[in-house]
């Protein structure tokens, strides 16, 4: 697959989903201007069509890159994901036909640490079943089994990003903080590292997670870790759905081991807003769900249409990879004189010395090369000290050298 230099206004960008309109203005302002944008999602039939000609895609969640869909792209020379996760793309596919998926992992972590912050607050206070009474005509006015949150420990299994800004937060309103992570972390504040999980679930007085979506973390949390934690603590989870068993917190909350919950994300979530949603969580007391909304802020968003685009836009201008998550990555300085591409290819013996022959034949001399490799696929970038012109052949000579992937040209 060959992408040859284009100027920007050829440079065909599809953006769904109605990613936020900060994404538009990078864009525009870096001189992208062939931008097409749709505020929902598309079924698989329009989008395959709309993405063949399309040489950058911008998507939030919904959106499914398959490796059908992908393959459908015949241009398509990079992936944004306006949002956290990137479980909606086949990262292999996309890896495989030279095309980087970037996304935004930090930009909503203010907002996702808020919400858990709230949430933790009304469930030591029995808000939502004392809510749905009171919707229902009920009147619950009573302390037992209310409690200030001043002096209550939080527990946070897995200490990133959000698990330590929240625990920021929570000190502040004088939680003690507690947590636990696979790789050892500095405290900030008072926080204290616990030495195992179950250690963490024995003393929390409220349990929330903060982990990435892996192998090792689905059903990190079923009934044997449930009935580790103290009788009458509550559970919250705003990382991925996958990594609670869900009828297993059901059960726990239904014997009052659990005394209340709040789920965010779920194993499996509705695809749009006319299907059901299905939880064994449905109306269970003192249970808060939402509708995987942690990140779903104005802030939020606007953050991370300006940084999913500035990436896009890196990539596109100088070739740098910097961030993303299914790629080599190669951070690199802005284009100077002369010509600047990009080669991906098999990882095989030769490449990069066939490379440097073709510019010696053509008497051109090299005065930056980039390279990174993942054992399988290498990404190299160069820079010569002149244009290469078209007509001369050395653009055909680069493209079939054995074990090509993608050839672009950068303006």
């Amino acid at each position: 697959m060959s992408n040859l230099s284009l100027s920007k206004d050829k440079i065909r960008i599809l953006l769904l989903e109605g990613v936020h309109e900060n994404a538009i203005r990078v864009f525009e302002q870096a001189g992208y201007s062939n931008i097409e944008f749709h505020k929902k999602a598309l079924d698989e039939d329009v989008l395959k069509e709309k993405i063949k000609d399309a040489h950058i895609v911008g998507i939030r969640s919904r959106t499914q890159l398959t490796d059908s869909v992908i393959n459908a792209a015949e241009k398509l020379f990079s992936v944004g994901c306006f949002c956290i996760g990137t479980n909606q793309v086949d990262l292999r596919s996309a890896l495989s036909k030279g095309v980087p998926v970037f996304n935004a992992p930090y930009s909503n972590t203010r907002s996702v640490a808020e919400l858990v912050l709230g949430e933790a607050i009304m469930l030591m206070r029995g808000i939502p079943a004392k809510s749905t009474s009171c919707h229902e005509g009920g009147w619950m006015k009573s302390a037992t089994g209310s409690y200030e949150v001043r002096g209550k420990t939080l527990g946070i299994i897995g200490y990133g990003h959000i698990g330590s800004q929240l625990s920021i937060l929570a000190e502040a309103l004088g939680f003690n903080v507690i947590f636990y992570d696979i790789v050892n972390k500095l405290p900030l504040g008072n926080a204290t590292p616990c030495d195992s999980m179950d250690q963490l679930l024995q003393t929390s007085d409220i349990v929330s997670l903060h982990v990435p979506d892996t192998p090792e973390t689905r059903n990190m949390i079923t009934a044997r870790e449930l009935g580790e934690m103290k009788k009458g603590a509550h559970f919250i989870n705003a990382a991925r759905g996958q990594v609670v068993d869900i009828p297993a917190l059901a059960d726990a909350i239904k014997d009052e081991h659990i005394a209340g919950a709040a789920i965010d994300v779920f194993p499996v979530e509705p695809k749009g807003a006319d299907d059901e949603f299905v939880s064994e969580l449905r109306g269970l007391p003192n249970v808060i769900l939402t509708p995987h909304i942690g990140g779903s802020t104005q802030e939020a968003q606007a953050n991370i249409g300006t940084e999913v685009a500035e990436k896009l836009v890196k990539y596109s201008d100088d070739g740098s990879t910097f961030g993303a998550v299914n790629f080599m990555e190669v951070s690199l300085p802005v284009k100077g004189e002369g010509t600047r591409f990009m080669h991906i290819h098999e990882n095989k013996p030769g490449v990069m010395a066939k490379i440097a022959e073709i510019m010696s034949e053509h008497d051109l001399n090299i005065t930056g090369q980039y390279l990174q490799t993942d054992g399988e696929f290498g990404y190299v970038v160069v820079d010569v000290d002149s244009d290469i012109e078209k007509g001369k052949g050395i653009r055909k000579a680069l493209r079939q050298i054995p074990g090509t992937i993608r050839l672009r040209f950068l303006r």
